[in-house]
């Protein structure tokens, strides 16, 4: 089934079919999901919902403990992952076309974005596009103005865009072949314009869900619930502990004159023979607390596969690169999980983009499209000098080339630049030299 026969078939060939796409029942209960995971990442915790109750004949307002761990446990899984660039693989003159595209549109600060979006929703949407300069870039679209448009097939047939600003709304209507953008200014809805669409629907980018291959799943959902407990128990420990602070005097026996002076630190009373006077306050069980906090925080690293260490939970000294390694070993399982996800939109996208490179005469073949392909390099603790002496060893084996070399290197930021000055130094790729300029990076 295409855009056009599902039109004709749900809305009857209706004009503004897609107004009530938009807005359908699915769709507006997922775009409520996204708008609460944003509350809560903004710090609008279940806990701020307790309520105030009476403690000694007084209204009390209950201690609010809000731990926003959760940005900080997806700011590391998105860092662990594009914190180095996604390089381009393939066809040397491919590759070339790709990175020229590739810095001119910005891609490498939208990849973060994308993760970034992708794990907070488990949707996000991306339209690439020829701007006004002639440069090929993109548009990210986020899961709640986004609404792809699915056939029976699970492939994607159309793509609507839903927006409100200053209490218009807007819409943009994406097929294979045009893109209209629609609103309702004025009271009545019209279309304010129509062009041609070079690159097609957008790409999806879609998390992993058991229930649905063209909606993914938030990762937030994994771990709201522990957070929420974490904040109840030290909350109300607080709680506990300020009230515990006001010990209750207890007198056994006969009090023979007077009262407590209740405005005089210090001051005395007179018992009876026999008569005891003490003050009495109950106990906290820290050790329960801290067992049970503990493994709270333990089930938050472990389900959301964050390593320890990286949350300053364990100490390491002296500890070996390799050591180091298996400590993120976790982090490395979720950092390929999450770049299952993204590859499969670069791929697209990247498709995409050699369909635009056409229109402006650059023909990329089949041939050299088979050849390509993005590598991850994950944020991992590593040993610079033990990765330049290795590459050294490679390179005086004649087993690594000089480009391949500087794309390694920790030390190189543009290997295109640093490739184009040793040509300019007249360099012939002399092994002595390399491994003598090596030696002194080391």
């Amino acid at each position: 089934m295409n855009l056009e026969k599902y039109i004709k078939v749900k809305y009857k060939n209706k004009t503004g079919w897609f107004v009530e796409e938009a807005t359908s029942f699915h769709n507006t209960s997922r775009v409520l999901d996204v708008q609460n995971k944003k509350d809560y990442l903004e710090g609008h915790h279940n806990i701020l919902n307790r309520p105030a109750y009476q403690y000694n004949g007084q209204l009390v307002e209950p201690r609010k403990i809000v731990l926003n761990m959760a940005k900080t446990i997806l700011s590391f899984q998105t860092q662990f992952l594009l914190k180095n660039p996604v390089q381009i693989t393939g066809k040397e003159k491919m590759v070339e076309e790709f990175q020229v595209v590739n810095k001119l549109g910005k891609f490498n600060e939208k990849n973060i974005a994308i993760l970034d979006k992708l794990l907070k929703f488990g949707n996000v949407y991306e339209y690439i596009y020829i701007d006004k300069k002639g440069y090929i870039t993109s548009k990210i679209i986020n899961s709640d103005e986004g609404f792809p448009v699915y056939n029976q097939h699970n492939e994607m047939i159309g793509f609507i865009e839903h927006y409100v600003f200053d209490g218009i709304s807007y819409y943009v209507v994406y097929d294979d072949e045009k893109v209209q953008e629609w609103t309702n200014e004025g009271g009545s809805l019209q279309m304010t314009s129509q062009f041609a669409n070079l690159s097609g629907l957008p790409v999806a980018y879609v998390s992993t869900n058991e229930h649905s291959e063209t909606e993914g799943r938030s990762q937030l959902d994994d771990f709201i619930g522990i957070l929420d407990n974490m904040e109840d128990l030290i909350s109300k420990t607080v709680d506990g502990l300020y009230k515990m602070i006001n010990p209750v005097p207890v007198i056994s026996g006969q009090q023979l004159k007077g009262s407590i002076p209740q405005h005089i630190v210090g001051g005395g009373i007179q018992l009876d023979d026999g008569g005891t006077f003490s003050f009495e306050s109950a106990t906290i069980d820290a050790k329960a607390f801290d067992i049970l906090y503990t493994q709270l925080y333990q089930s938050l690293l472990d389900i959301s596969m964050t390593p320890s260490v990286s949350m300053g939970r364990a100490e390491i000294s002296n500890v070996s690169e390799q050591s180091v390694r298996l400590l993120f070993s976790l982090a490395s399982v979720k950092g390929g999980m999450n770049e299952q996800c993204l590859r499969k939109g670069f791929y697209e996208r990247w498709d995409k983009i050699r369909g635009l490179l056409s229109y402006k005469g650059v023909s990329i073949n089949d041939k050299a499209w088979s050849t390509f392909d993005v590598m991850f390099t994950y944020d991992l603790p590593s040993n610079d000098a033990e990765l330049i002496s290795n590459m050294k060893e490679m390179r005086a084996m004649g087993g690594l080339s000089m480009e391949s070399m500087l794309e390694l290197s920790p030390l190189t930021s543009d290997v295109g630049q640093e490739m184009e000055r040793l040509n300019n130094e007249g360099n012939k790729v002399d092994v002595a030299q390399v491994q003598r300029e090596l030696d002194v990076n080391s």
